[in-house]
């Protein structure tokens, strides 16, 4: 399992950059700009090929790709075909590629899941499932875990089925949560699917819990494989995919007034350790489960690249419309700011990386456990 969830986790990384970087490639080459380098992965280089005037590589490091276009760092001022001789919307559409790929990314995953894969979709009694086609798996199911529970303390996370309480297997949500209530201050017994794994975890239910949390302390839904034909899974993607931009939009909202009014980072903003985590938790539950995390990275990496910050390309998009309105490059103060702004980058994924450690420092010292 250890071994799956490295190769899910490497494959999705490259997958999302890789498609980023391709947008960029593409974009370039049809803007009659000058490519020296396609390369999948990053460097060393293991081997390449030369087609044309562009080297195609692949690279040890497996974790995305990159493009090198004449002229993106302000040089090969003498070639007509480098990036800083083109027009305004020529190098826009470069900038904007990487993002715009993977949104389509996201919204095709989304359409693999609604079409043929199937998306996890809530199915209480009267939920509206219009013209679904197949409705397979369905199954109570946790959603959510409030911190400080007995769910949390019991072990219960997110995504986990629940197969039966004390040996009582439950159709209704309702009939559910009576039993458990009934049973407050005793020990219960849950039985939990978890991916492939049948678990038993045992927990006291509360006889007076805060308001909204219920006895034990997790949310539950009966969620569904769900299916449909091929126009509606095109319209369902689309919309699916415009809720959840707008989502993770909202939490970035989130995200940037905690920053500005606090100094401190928000307790759901993750790094790679903490991607890692969730990419292992994902693959345990399934493909379903994990196209959809895929989905939510892809757009997060299309958002935060299009966000007007130095080194990401937003920030260069901005110094274009600048530079547009102005009538003058300045590709000094452009490579300064870059610079700098790179720098903040590292020092966000440093801090975020070492809050992960700490967050998941039990997780990880079983993880390297069971690798040594």
């Amino acid at each position: 399992m250890i071994l799956l969830t490295i190769f899910v986790f490497v494959f999705i990384l490259g997958l999302l950059v890789f498609v980023h970087e391709l947008g960029h490639f593409i974009m370039a080459k049809r803007g009659g700009m000058r490519v020296d380098e396609f390369g999948f992965g990053f460097p060393p280089r293991l081997f390449g090929f030369k087609r044309g005037e562009t080297l195609y590589s692949i690279n040890l490091i497996p974790l995305g790709g990159f493009v090198k276009v004449a002229g993106e760092d302000g040089g090969a001022i003498a070639d007509p075909r480098s990036f800083g001789n083109k027009g305004f919307w020529s190098r826009l559409s470069v900038l904007l590629a990487g993002v715009i790929m993977n949104f389509i990314l996201a919204w095709f995953l989304l359409f693999l899941g609604f079409a043929i894969i199937g998306a996890p979709t809530e199915v209480d009694q009267g939920a509206d499932l219009g013209s679904a086609h197949v409705v397979s798996q369905s199954r109570i199911t946790i959603i959510a875990v409030e911190p400080g529970t007995p769910a949390e303390h019991a072990g219960f996370r997110p995504g986990d089925a629940i197969l039966a309480v004390n040996d009582q297997k439950f159709v209704d949500i309702n009939e559910m949560i009576a039993y458990t209530k009934s049973l407050a201050g005793t020990t219960v017994v849950y039985q939990l699917k978890r991916g492939a794994q049948i678990l038993s975890r045992d927990v006291i239910p509360r006889q007076n819990p805060p308001t909204g949390q219920g006895a034990v302390g997790f949310e539950p839904a009966q969620i569904a494989l769900v299916t449909y034909p091929l126009f509606d899974s095109l319209k369902l993607s689309f919309a699916d995919f415009a809720s959840k931009t707008w989502a993770i939009l909202s939490a970035f909202g989130m995200l940037l007034r905690s920053l500005f009014t606090s100094g401190k980072l928000i307790a759901g903003l993750s790094g790679p350790v903490g991607i890692a985590v969730l990419t292992r938790d994902f693959t345990n539950l399934g493909l379903p489960y994990l196209l959809q995390f895929t989905v939510a990275l892809s757009i997060n990496l299309g958002i935060i690249n299009v966000f007007p910050f130095p080194a990401l390309d937003g920030g260069r998009v901005l110094f274009l419309i600048i530079e547009k309105i102005r009538g003058v490059k300045s590709v000094r103060w452009e490579q300064i700011f870059n610079t700098i702004g790179f720098a903040l980058l590292i020092l966000l994924m440093v801090a975020v990386t070492f809050r992960d450690v700490s967050r998941f420092s039990e997780q990880l010292k079983s993880l390297f456990q069971r690798i040594l």
